[in-house]
């Protein structure tokens, strides 16, 4: 074995081992992929990774969350390739259905125009059976005047000249002549007529035979086309079945996902006022669920409340009234809300929630502002089924992350998706105060969104925020 043999030898059992090994990689990544999947599927089916502890849990979780993301990003994939695949066939369907239709419409004309042929055959059968009567008549008449000049040739002289009237001999003579002459043009003519309708036709019996191929042709390309037509129903048939169950697995994984994002939620909230790592946390999870910027969030609830560390200063008093009190002071607040607005959503929450409607700290601005988002309780009311359907539970407007839920939703349903400012802008009401609010709000965002892209913030940025 020379050198370059070797090299070869050396190089493709080093191949060799690669594969193997990149086959026992991809093994095992498929192996870890369906556990995650089981794992995955356990969770979304329970109630959740309760034999993990809160760090395991929360890592578990995320990992999940990813799982079906990705799952559900490749079955969009999947939806939209069969979709045009849908496309593709219904198309080639559509173009049979013409083809057919067409070679259809050629074949009845075809077999019209034969009909008629034939007919016209027909009628030029019976126009030669009647000339060759005529000529076998003009043929008869021809063959008596013949004879007739015959005769009239053998009489001997003296037999016409004791008949005494030889005028009238030598007239019936040329009248033979003449009328012998006639009925000769008559039988050429009768003849000559005779042979073009009979070349006429086989002229016909040709057309008809060409037109009876070509009918038979179009009839197999009508047959082939509709075989075609109906193999593509079929592919289309079971593309759509693909099609649903893509659409349903996509579905699935889709509500695995919420599910899961949900109780990621569940894990990353905290009672009392947070960190500002724990509020981006809870920013992050919810982002999950709901489209929102978790900078723009954060700067919602930092302009609200300082993150959680001022949701209020004031407590209602009378229940009936409105009236309330400052809280460090015990100054007597003539009214704390809005009475026929604000003060009924009020009561009914506290209850929903358990809380005792005149220990719950609210603001002193006559709105009756509650918690970390600062929401008056006619608006919070707006939220609280689908805030229940989001958390599983009512949901507390002094708890963190409920309230940094119910914030989400209501600056997505404003459009914070698409125009964060103007979503920032009617959080706040209107008019001139709201601007100012939104400015603010955009401007807090900035910071933090810096500080979630670098991990540093400005001196005028912290004292902003902190």
């Amino acid at each position: 074995m020379d050198n370059r043999d070797m090299k070869k030898t050396r190089f493709f059992a080093v191949l060799a081992c690669l594969l193997f090994v990149f086959a026992d990689l991809s093994a095992a990544a498929l192996a870890r992929a369906d556990d995650l999947g089981a794992q995955c599927a356990g969770i979304s089916d329970s109630s959740g990774c309760t034999s993990l502890s809160s760090a395991g849990c929360k890592a578990l979780l995320q990992k999940c969350a990813d799982f079906y993301d990705q799952q559900s990003a490749q079955l969009a994939k999947d939806l939209t390739k069969t979709t045009a695949q849908k496309n593709t066939l219904q198309n080639q369907i559509n173009s049979l259905k013409k083809r057919i239709q067409g070679l259809t419409a050629d074949i009845n004309e075809g077999k019209i125009m034969v009909k008629d042929l034939n007919i016209q055959i027909s009628d030029t059968q019976v126009s030669i059976d009647k000339t060759s009567r005529d000529i076998s008549d003009s043929q008869k008449q021809l063959q008596a005047i013949l004879q007739s000049v015959y005769e009239e040739d053998q009489k001997p002289s003296f037999v016409i000249f004791l008949s005494g009237n030889l005028s009238d001999f030598f007239g019936n003579l040329a009248n033979l002549d003449n009328l012998n002459s006639e009925v000769g043009n008559l039988l050429n003519s009768t003849k000559t007529l005779k042979t073009y309708l009979a070349g006429q036709q086989i002229k016909m019996s040709d057309n008809v035979s060409q037109l009876q191929k070509t009918i038979a042709l179009q009839t197999l390309q009508a047959q082939q086309s509709q075989e075609a037509q109906q193999e593509q129903s079929q592919y289309l048939k079971m593309t759509e079945v693909q099609f649903q169950q893509q659409q349903k697995d996509k579905l699935a994984a889709d509500q695995a996902s919420a599910k899961i994002k949900s109780m990621l939620f569940q894990v990353a909230g905290v009672t009392q006022a947070p960190t500002f790592g724990q509020a981006l946390d809870i920013a992050n999870s919810i982002s999950q669920i709901i489209r929102i910027r978790p900078a723009f969030l954060l700067a919602v609830i930092s302009q609200e409340s300082a993150l959680g560390r001022n949701v209020g200063k004031c407590l209602l008093t009378n229940a009936s009234t409105g009236e309330g009190k400052k809280m460090s002071t015990g100054a007597y607040m003539p009214k704390v809300f809005k009475v026929s607005r604000d003060l009924q959503p009020f009561l009914a929450i506290t209850a929903s929630v358990g809380r005792d409607p005149l220990n719950s700290p609210i603001s002193c601005d006559t709105f009756g502002s509650m918690g970390p988002a600062q929401f008056i309780p006619s608006t919070w009311s707006k939220f609280v089924d689908r805030l229940k359907s989001l958390l599983g539970h009512a949901a507390d407007p002094w708890v963190i992350k409920d309230s940094f839920a119910a914030s989400a939703m209501y600056l997505s349903d404003l459009g914070a998706g698409s125009d964060e400012a103007t979503a920032a802008y009617h959080y706040n009401g209107s008019g001139n105060m709201a601007r100012i609010y939104s400015r603010t709000v955009m401007t807090r965002a900035t910071c933090i969104q810096t500080f979630i892209d670098s991990g540093t913030m400005s001196t005028s940025c912290q004292n902003m925020i902190f």
